[in-house]
């Protein structure tokens, strides 16, 4: 009887086998990289990809986004099949797209269109990190364009949801082009009476920090996220001295006047619902 007790117990306490292991879906947990709880991946998706626990923001992708903020099936996508080319022809870089495109189901690095919000009608912008960082190459600049320009031809706002490691490098100044070409087109925007309000996501960085993203209207971010020109490390290293950790923050930069408010994503939908409202009943930019 004392065998076989203890012979239960070993069964028990014995390690999975490798089949068994296997049998797990993958992705059905997930791991948060800020407080390390893991959890159901369904439970994340079910509080908008915010962390159960300590309430970190995990990205989002486009369209998780726009499913998320905007009435059902009221978004109308705009320049969808305008891709990019090989202008400077840097090595590699048609494969990379082509690799980014099967990965990301998207042909650019932002998504562009019409949609409504509370019945409120907006033209919007979001760009998606998982096509080459997010980064900015000449058909991100055209496409973010054309949508301020369609804005500003339908009188309706502009929103762009920010999400980017800079200008795309392979397109050498073809890219660094897109930050004046675009600053222009909000320039005109708001000449007209158009409202523009920039959502900053993380993480908004170089080129797309310094034009666009930083001449809205009404100028938020995400909780935590990273927001800024030049990498930290440059920065100490050309000041010679260390920066503050929470340096670059969503928090940091609305401390110092840089932001208008930090938005919590369960709470965007509403605070853009009431932006929107304002204006929709004669209200102008503050």
């Amino acid at each position: 009887m004392l065998r076989d007790f203890f012979s239960k117990k070993k069964r028990y306490a014995s390690i999975p086998s490798q089949e068994a292991k296997q049998d797990v879906p993958e992705g059905l947990m997930q791991k948060c990289p800020s407080c390390q709880k893991i959890f159901y991946r369904k439970e994340l998706i079910r509080n908008i990809n915010v962390c159960p626990h300590c309430d970190h923001h995990h990205k989002l992708n486009a369209f998780e986004r726009i499913e998320h903020l905007f009435d059902e099936q009221s978004f109308e996508e705009w320049d969808k099949y305008m891709i990019s080319n090989n202008p400077l022809n840097f090595p590699d870089y048609e494969e990379k797209l082509e690799k980014d495109r099967k990965k990301s189901d998207l042909n650019e690095a932002v998504v562009t269109g019409k949609a409504s919000l509370n019945g409120l009608h907006t033209a919007v912008a979001v760009m998606d990190s998982r096509f080459r960082m997010g980064s900015m190459g000449s058909v991100v600049g055209e496409k973010i364009t054309n949508g301020i320009e369609q804005a500003r031809k339908e009188r309706i706002p502009f929103i762009i949801f920010t999400a980017s490691g800079g200008a795309r490098m392979q397109e050498g100044v073809l890219s660094l082009m897109q930050m004046g070409k675009t600053s222009i087109a909000l320039q005109r925007l708001h000449q007209d009476g158009g409202l523009f309000i920039s959502v900053m996501t993380h993480p908004t960085t170089g080129g797309v920090s310094a034009s666009f993203a930083s001449l809205g209207d009404y100028n938020f971010a995400e909780p935590g996220a990273l927001i800024g020109f030049a990498g930290r490390r440059i920065i100490e290293q050309t000041i010679r001295e260390k920066l503050p950790d929470d340096f670059q923050t969503a928090e940091f930069l609305l401390e110092h006047g840089q932001l208008d408010r930090v938005v919590h994503r369960h709470d965007m939908k509403d605070t853009l619902a009431t932006i929107l409202d304002l204006h929709q009943t004669g209200g102008g930019p503050v």
